[in-house]
């Protein structure tokens, strides 16, 4: 430090940066760069401008996908929260308190690990699994059930009005775990005294929930709808290898990240799969940037 702390700070940086600079930002500007050619992969590419961005605008398989993640930006943040804040309340708050310490129910440490154990699979097991669960024979787990009691097999994944709520139940499922840690991480750091204060003064559980729990979880609650919502723009291996013909049936569950492997390894389109890439870039940047803005608030000190 007696030669300066700039070339001290420096130093350490370096090495970080020019890995960040050389494994995110120079693909992010190659990107850039091909989504204005017609590169097909083999022969030399070729400047078209906003050509393939005017294309997307006329894309009906373009449009479709930023539709189907727009009921994954409203579904998946909303059923997963809603669920794991009820779960991690229960094993935090939801037992009777004791020398001034608010205890979960019975079993909360036991349910933690069962809630968890999504995490720690790999997204393809877990498409795979629900191939299974969702068979439209006797060898899936719901049909062969409603099978044995002589109801008709439900198509899951064939029926279009369902095949995108089916996807987005398995999303649901394999996310809910992380973020009940996520909340009992923060509802553990939240001062027993202030439920005790509440409780004294006649409050409910529900009440605790909403006027307790909830404001002091707020900064918790934001970063979750971030993730979730980066979560929702891309879905690509759930819906590879779950969904009919990879976003079918007719397209009923295809996303961006789909369409971009499509036109990429499928049709060898790479400059217009870069365009979708931009786009969805930006799609993905403007949601989260517009969800830091609109839940912006004053913490809660406590």
């Amino acid at each position: 430090m007696r030669h300066g702390k700039y070339p001290f700070v420096i130093g350490f940086l370096f090495a970080p940066v020019a890995l960040y600079v050389t494994f995110v930002i120079a693909p992010y500007a190659q990107a850039f760069q091909i989504s204005m050619t017609n590169w097909r992969g083999l022969s030399a590419p070729q400047w078209v401008g906003f050509d393939n961005y005017r294309r997307l605008l006329d894309d009906g398989a373009f449009w479709k996908a930023v539709q189907h993640h727009g009921v994954l930006l409203l579904a998946l943040p909303l059923i997963t929260i809603a669920i794991a804040l009820f779960f991690a309340f229960l094993l935090n708050v939801g037992g009777k308190s004791s020398g001034g310490q608010r205890q979960g129910v019975w079993g909360a440490k036991f349910y933690r690990v069962v809630f968890f154990f999504p995490q720690v699979l790999a997204v393809a097991i877990i498409a795979v699994l629900f191939q299974m669960v969702y068979r439209p024979n006797e060898s899936g787990l719901i049909n062969g059930v409603l099978m044995k009691f002589g109801l008709d097999p439900i198509l899951f994944l064939v029926r279009p009005n369902l095949a995108l709520w089916s996807i987005i139940a398995v999303l649901v499922w394999q996310a809910v775990g992380f973020y009940v840690v996520l909340f009992s991480a923060g509802m553990a750091s939240i001062p027993g005294e202030i439920y005790e204060a509440a409780e004294m003064d006649g409050a409910t559980k529900v009440t605790l929930f909403f006027r307790v729990t909830l404001p002091l979880l707020w900064d918790t609650l934001q970063v979750a709808w971030v993730y979730l919502g980066i979560a929702a723009f891309d879905a690509f291996a759930i819906v590879a290898v779950l969904s009919v013909d990879g976003g079918g049936p007719d397209g009923a569950t295809t996303v961006l990240a789909m369409e971009i492997y499509r036109n990429a390894f499928v049709y060898s389109k790479y400059g217009y799969a870069s365009a979708m890439g931009v786009a969805l870039f930006f799609l993905t940047l403007t949601f989260a940037a517009l969800t830091l803005r609109l839940t912006k608030r004053e913490s809660v000190e406590y």
